[in-house]
């Protein structure tokens, strides 16, 4: 359920004019709060000889086109067979994930599936893309690091053991759990597999407005961007330099 600010902002949207102080005073009164974030927990495993990349995004989490940093992460889900991990991909400029695959194993392969599509979403724009994930094993390996430069994308990594470094990331797999996971009970992997789909393509990126880009969905940020750049509305500024140098350490 979303909080007093999302919902005053919906309200506001469609010509309510409210405070958000008397949204949260009513929501109080009636009994309703928004469901809050558990602890984190790390699902990657970062002990392994692979290269790791310097944190060049840095806690930098502003983006001024999308695909132009990209985030990407791997979180676990329970069901009654066992675990689905979940590979994501994030457009940090409009909060979409622009690619995902889930799965019973948490291999490269799973996080190299996500990302391809992720690349397909991306396919016609221009400028160098920054991918930033954790040090885990499957991000760091060879295969994972080839895909990134065939697809020239230059890699960023977080620091070891700091989720914030990734937050934007860690952010929506929070969301997932407490508006998915934690409501419903999944006997097979292929449903819980079945209903992330459900929220990923038909909620969240296309219903579900997020504060951090106006209170809009991730569709109408991407879709108002493209639409401004037609019409000469946005300057388009590429990140260069520094990205496109970096050292693997």
């Amino acid at each position: 359920m979303y909080g007093s600010p999302k919902i005053t902002a919906l309200l506001r949207r469609d010509g309510e004019r409210i405070a958000q102080k008397t949204v949260a005073r009513l929501m109080r009164e009636h009994g309703l709060r928004s469901r809050t974030v558990r602890k984190y927990k790390a699902t990657t495993d970062s002990k392994h000889r692979h290269p790791v990349h310097e944190n060049v995004l840095n806690q930098r989490f502003v983006a001024e086109r999308p695909g132009q940093v990209y985030m990407a992460d791997i979180t676990y889900i329970p069901t009654d067979e066992g675990w689905v991990y979940l590979a994501s991909v994030e457009d940090l400029y409009s909060r979409k994930i622009v690619g995902w695959n889930a799965g019973a194993r948490m291999s490269k392969e799973l996080c190299i599936r996500a990302l391809e599509q992720a690349h397909k979403h991306r396919q016609q724009r221009d400028g160098v893309v920054l991918h930033h994930s954790d040090r885990g094993s499957q991000y760091a390996s060879h295969e994972y690091q080839n895909r990134l430069r065939a697809y020239g994308m230059t890699a960023s990594m977080s620091r070891k053991g700091n989720c914030y470094d990734n937050a934007c990331m860690e952010s929506f797999h929070s969301v997932l759990k407490r508006e998915l996971v934690y409501l419903e009970r999944f006997r097979t992997r292929a449903e819980a597999i079945r209903r992330i789909f459900e929220y990923i393509e038909i909620w969240y990126n296309r219903q579900r407005i997020h504060g951090a880009v106006g209170y809009r969905t991730p569709d109408d940020v991407e879709r108002q961007y493209f639409e401004a750049k037609l019409k000469g509305d946005v300057r388009i500024k590429l990140w260069t330099g520094r990205i496109e140098n970096v050292k693997i350490s």
